[in-house]
């Protein structure tokens, strides 16, 4: 199918994108990589009067490290971009791992990370890895910029806290000094959204050597990135060893409630959630410094 008519403008300043965003007269849509929009368009999912192009944004096409050790990525950057940045892999390697489970190379030169995360499908890898790492969003609109913490942003699957005349110009990632970390997921074939996936950080004690804080969050569990904390402390005070990653699993099977669907079954996926976070939480223990 083709897409219906639309115009199409490239703006080369936040403040004109916002003002195309706030006019009433007409729908607009922004389209930054397209990896999830374009589709949408072409089985007339969607249809927007006006596509608002940000890739020509200069202050949106940022990417990099602030004085305090915060990453800052902005909505135009490609997420194969921030998956090579060297900054990034030694920093954030878990969003550096999550990225690298999206799709193919081809996706991801062109997706951006806040297209992904604004787009927010359930199922996608970036949303989990966003709130494990305790991701904070920046919002701006008519009513002047605000900032979003991770776990107020995504809201039922397809929405978030963006409102229709707001645009998402950044996500930013804070500092995560010697935490182990590990990303897995099941998916029927190689580049496939995830049937289910786990996020998985762990930060290790330097007296007692044992885990001191933990993060465990779920993508393609619920209609938003799924955060557990009967995993989670059934780590904490342990040294990750079998009986801490069997109570973690089983706190995988008793609590989660995904959905059936044409893809799985609930079960299945409990069944599968189980199995990789005991997986990812040996990984990340390995990998604490």
């Amino acid at each position: 199918m083709k897409p219906a008519p639309f115009d199409y403008i490239a703006p080369r300043r936040v403040a004109d994108v916002l003002a195309l965003l706030a006019d009433e007269k007409r729908e607009a849509k922004i389209v930054a990589g397209g990896q999830s929009l374009i589709p949408m368009l072409s089985m007339r999912l969607a249809r927007p009067e006006v596509l608002v192009d940000i890739t020509r944004v200069p202050e949106l096409d940022r990417l990099g490290v602030d004085a305090a050790g915060a990453l800052h990525i902005g909505a135009a950057v490609r997420q194969s971009a921030v998956a090579d940045d060297p900054a990034v892999r030694d920093g954030w390697p878990l969003l550096a791992a999550a990225i690298g489970h999206i799709g193919h190379p081809q996706i991801r030169h062109r997706g951006t990370v806040c297209g992904s995360l604004a787009h927010h499908d359930p199922a996608a890898e970036l949303p989990a890895a966003a709130l494990a790492l305790d991701a904070r969003f920046v919002v701006d609109g008519p009513r002047g910029p605000r900032t979003v913490a991770a776990e107020d942003f995504f809201v039922a699957t397809f929405q978030t806290a963006v409102e229709p005349d707001e645009l998402l110009t950044e996500v930013v990632l804070g500092p995560q000094p010697g935490r182990g970390w590990a990303f897995e997921e099941l998916t029927r074939r190689h580049g496939d959204f995830a049937t289910v996936g786990v996020a998985v950080l762990l930060e290790r004690a330097d007296i007692s050597g044992t885990v001191r804080d933990a993060r465990v969050v779920f993508c393609g569990a619920g209609p938003v990135p799924v955060r557990l904390p009967a995993a989670e402390q059934a780590l904490i005070g342990t040294e990750v060893d079998e009986r801490a990653v069997a109570a973690a699993a089983l706190a995988a099977r008793d609590r989660l409630v995904p959905a059936d669907d044409i893809h799985a079954t609930a079960r299945y996926r409990r069944e599968g959630a189980a199995h990789l976070l005991a997986r990812a939480c040996t990984t990340a223990w390995e990998r604490c410094s």
